[in-house]
């Protein structure tokens, strides 16, 4: 299953980067998130690979290309399911980005999440549209992000 989300947000193309990579903007952004913990290779690098915690979830990520501010992905892996996100960062002008991610999931593992992704191929893409919106408004509110 593959998918498109993105939105413009009202920010300069380095704070749009910046607050992508910030662990307090990912608090804001993504319900649950509790921490990222850097197993292998140098934090953000290609090549490294992280823990990302949250309330309910715990999924490894390995990043593939980190070109910021303008594209990165990430694989990210599940007991329930293997996915990749690209993401591409636009400015449109000197204040205003877009932002746009791909989202693959390659892989779903067991019966349930092989049926949820089935009978309900929209909720995959209604919660990351759902963080993107709520990044969007994280970083234009946040004043600076470091």
């Amino acid at each position: 299953m593959k998918f498109n989300c993105s939105t413009i947000i009202n920010a300069p193309l380095e704070k749009v980067a910046a607050g992508f990579i910030s662990e307090e903007i990912m608090k804001e952004s993504q319900e649950g998130f509790i921490s990222k913990e850097y197993l292998n290779g140098v934090p953000w690098d290609a090549g490294s690979t992280s823990k990302l915690l949250y309330k309910n979830l715990e999924l490894s990520e390995t990043i593939l290309i980190n070109k910021l501010p303008a594209e990165f992905k990430a694989l990210y892996e599940h007991k329930n399911m293997v996915n990749t996100m690209h993401c591409t960062f636009t400015a449109i002008d000197a204040s205003t980005t877009q932002l746009v991610q791909v989202i693959h999931y390659s892989e779903f593992i067991g019966f349930l999440p092989k049926l949820m992704s089935r009978l309900f191929p929209g909720m995959f893409r209604k919660q990351v549209q759902k963080w993107l919106d709520k990044f969007k408004e994280a970083v234009e509110k946040k004043q600076d992000i470091q």
